[in-house]
């Protein structure tokens, strides 16, 4: 079952984020051999989505976009999720929850 998280992105700038992902022992999971996606959308049936840049390391899970890219999203509120792959082709969804994109003033 994935985890709820909600994030907020602010309009125009560069956002970043990190997801750290730890086993019982709180040792970062091994990701070696994952393959990840993470996309927002308005709601759960749009056709439309934003992809978030997603790197891996270490256990720790990067989501990013550059400022051009959250210049184009509409202020409001969208669902997202991040979905990881391992080398035997299993995907397991770790987070989802609501993107909150504020509006910016200064253009």
């Amino acid at each position: 079952m994935a985890v709820k998280a909600n994030i907020t992105i602010d309009q125009g700038t560069t956002f970043s984020t990190q997801i750290t992902l730890t086993d019982a022992n709180n040792n970062p999971l091994n990701l070696t051999g994952y393959t990840g996606e993470s996309q927002m959308r308005k709601w759960y049936t749009s056709n439309t989505a934003t992809n978030f840049n997603i790197a891996l390391a270490n256990g720790v899970i990067t989501l990013s976009m550059d400022a051009n890219t959250t210049a184009s999203i509409t202020d409001g509120r969208y669902v997202y999720d991040v979905k990881l792959t391992d080398a035997s082709g299993n995907v397991t969804r770790i987070v989802e929850g609501q993107v909150t994109v504020t509006p910016e003033v200064s253009m």
